[in-house]
């Protein structure tokens, strides 16, 4: 680059007529990450940008059609009108979503995060009931799904499991989800039978979120996991665009790989690695989907050494045992565990150790290893705690309130502690 990094910017930013906030989510980092690319060379706070935002920013500025389109972009309607389903304000799949409106999302998660963290209130779902329908077992899904919309001022009715549902008795989907729709506000909904939650979603006209079905998506869990993945490569100074995401585990039956791996297609030149036993590797429809983006580099392999050199993100998940048929589980052996010795073996300082939980931790299970939990690199309860902040902007987007969320703040009355988790280690540019 023949001028400096900061002239560089501050010329695209002139030139694209954007705040550093909007220019910021335009790249996809963090603004903390742009203002230090922004400080003079010789600051001590300054960092080298990646070389791929270089690359990103200059498209971006020479292509005529690209400007015009993020210029329109934040005039193109209300964000719950732009993931709308046949009109009606549900989230069922992470389909939904482009990049801009993800990042869209994510902005409105920022906003959140004070309330999150307990250092804020906000009442603005104060008289409105969600729903919490899990007819399949959970606890981390279902009880941050209450926490998000009760940290909004709304309150939570919740019921799990089939012994405990009329459809036990012979009640159908249309005949649940209509009858319910008279009694809350809002649905988050869990079941075993992929498209199950589309039919509830069909019954009604109120907002409806996927809590999981079956072995198809997990769309709420897949956008915590990617605002993680940014958020984590903000601190890092690091890009999305190019990155190397490895993932690891059982990719026929985990939803949440499913969806993670279509929200990562949107952004650009990414190379995903793929390690899986024989016969749970990714489905074909996935790798077709990802595939028409373009630009994107799939390798599939057996070896979970080969699979990590190099990784930025390793992603790994538990094999879903309560849906196998028939698949003989021998192949899931020790060779398939992430470990401490692998990633240091294989991977860099910076690598970011994902997984969606829960995690077996019993002899034999071979899940990912408690010998990573003193780790910085391991970002699972980073990840679980970003579930609050983004599971509450989409209750606000899909019920209309996200504009009312900055002017209803105010401190709380409690004592909260300092770090959630005793053990919790303190990251730079994490409060």
């Amino acid at each position: 680059m023949s001028v400096s990094q900061q002239v560089f910017l501050r010329d695209a930013m002139r030139r694209l007529n954007l705040t550093r906030d909007v220019f910021a989510a335009r790249i996809g980092v963090k603004r903390r990450a742009l203002d230090t690319w922004l400080l003079p060379e010789g600051s001590q706070e300054a960092r080298n940008m990646p070389e791929v935002v270089g690359r990103f920013v200059t498209e971006i500025v020479e292509n005529e059609s690209l400007l015009q389109k993020y210029a329109q972009s934040a005039q193109s309607g209300p964000l719950r009108q732009r993931i709308a389903v046949d009109g009606k304000h549900q989230l069922l799949s992470v389909d939904q979503f482009s990049r801009e409106s993800v990042e869209e999302l994510f902005r409105i998660a920022d906003l959140m995060q004070p309330i999150a963290r307990r250092q804020k209130v906000s009442r603005v779902l104060e008289g409105a009931v969600l729903g919490n329908l899990f007819f399949e077992a959970s606890t981390r899904t279902r009880v941050s799904f209450g926490a998000a919309f009760c940290r909004l001022g709304g309150s939570v009715c919740d019921t799990t499991g089939f012994t405990f549902s009329s459809m036990a008795k012979g009640e159908s989907i249309y005949d649940t989800s209509r009858v319910l729709s008279g009694y809350v506000d809002a649905m988050v909904i869990r079941h075993p039978d992929q498209g199950s939650v589309a039919e509830f979603a069909r019954a009604t006209n109120i907002p409806v979120v996927n809590g999981g079905d079956g072995p198809g998506e997990h769309p709420s869990q897949a956008l915590l996991d990617l605002y993680t993945i940014l958020t984590e490569f903000s601190r890092l100074g690091k890009l999305l665009d190019g990155a190397h995401i490895a993932l690891v585990g059982d990719l026929k039956y985990g939803r949440t790989v499913h969806s993670l791996i279509k929200l990562l297609a949107l952004y650009r030149g990414l190379k995903f690695t793929l390690v899986a036993p024989k016969g749970l590797e990714m489905p074909d429809y996935i790798l077709e989907q990802v595939g028409r983006h373009g630009g994107h580099v799939i390798e599939q392999t057996h070896s979970l050494e080969e699979g990590l050199v190099g990784a930025d993100v390793i992603y790994a998940t538990r094999v879903q045992k309560e849906r196998f048929s028939g698949e003989d589980l021998e192949g899931y052996s020790a060779d398939f565990q992430v470990n401490k010795a692998i990633v240091d073996q294989c991977c860099g300082p910076d690598v970011i150790v994902m997984h969606p939980l829960p995690r077996d931790s019993r002899e034999g299970a071979n899940d990912l290893s408690v010998d990573l939990n003193d780790d910085p690199r391991l970002a699972i309860f980073r990840q679980t705690d970003n579930g609050i902040p983004v599971r509450m902007a989409i209750f606000a987007v899909l019920l209309g309130v996200e504009g009312l969320v900055q002017h209803s703040l105010r401190d709380v009355t409690w004592s909260p502690p300092s770090h959630i988790g005793p053990d919790d280690s303190i990251f730079h540019g994490i409060d």
